[in-house]
């Protein structure tokens, strides 16, 4: 069986499964290998509303599988460069998605799984999570997962957590900014199926646009390039024809047609 599962209905909803729950969902080769091949399918399909990303077992992921780490500290420099890389192209492609992402999150979120975190648009976890950097205790550090989690809790809460490798909770988590929402387990599929709901009821263009606007504009100077850009944004969406549409349906006091 695979250790990533992947779906995709005819509602335009993705789900990716992380399947390893004997090895508490670690990362390895393989499934690095095997986000990425699932990664590129969505990259290129054209109807996806929303992608989530959950796990099966206890354990939404306990980090680098340590067999894989043993391995690889026998390999030579220019293996472990290679495999890094790996790790890196399926963090990049994961963050740079066009579609929107929803993480769900329970159980234990150390190492790559807290890279895996960061790298989606909104997270949500269980009261129970428990989360770590725990790269140190090992020898390591969160390297290639760095600039993501960085980007998401900031350079100062990085400065305790990624030194200390202590263990936190969800509520932490959120304060932080890893995760946005903190709930009961129970209540996670219940959570699923309230942004189904939100995502099909939003223009799929305009979220796209939404998203991508973010990136285009985020730690940038206002300066005249970025206000002529987003005044293209706004231009071109008025006149497309789920715009049109959408402003239609709302004066109209309708369902818009998606």
């Amino acid at each position: 069986m695979s250790k990533v599962l992947f779906t995709k209905d005819n509602n335009g909803i993705a789900r990716i499964t992380l399947n390893n729950p004997e090895k508490q969902n670690a990362f390895d080769d393989e499934i690095i290998l095997d986000l990425i091949n699932i990664l590129n399918k969505i990259e290129h399909s054209q109807d996806l509303r929303l992608v989530i990303l959950s796990s099966n077992g206890k354990n939404f992921s306990a980090g680098a599988d340590l067999n894989w780490m043993k391995r690889m500290s026998n390999a030579s420099y220019d293996e472990n460069m290679r495999d890094a890389s790996s790790l890196t192209t399926m963090l990049q492609k994961l963050n740079n998605l066009a579609q929107p992402t929803l993480v769900i999150i329970k159980g234990a979120v150390f190492g790559g799984g807290v890279g895996l975190v960061s790298c989606c648009d909104i997270s949500i976890a269980s009261n129970e999570s428990i989360f770590s950097l725990s790269e140190v205790k090992v020898g390591l550090v969160p390297a290639t997962i760095g600039p993501y989690v960085i980007q998401a809790i900031g350079e100062r809460n990085a400065r305790r957590f990624f030194l200390t490798g202590e263990r936190f909770g969800a509520e932490v988590a959120r304060e932080i900014n890893l995760v946005h929402e903190v709930i009961n387990e129970n209540e996670l599929d219940e959570k699923i199926e309230f942004f189904i709901k939100l995502f099909k009821k939003n223009g799929p263009k305009a979220v796209l646009a939404a998203k991508k606007i973010i990136a285009d504009v985020a730690n940038k100077e206002i300066d005249a390039a970025i206000i002529n850009h987003t005044c293209h944004v706004i231009s071109e969406l008025r006149m497309s024809d789920e715009g049109k549409e959408g402003v239609s349906a709302f004066l109209e006091k309708r369902n818009p047609n998606w």
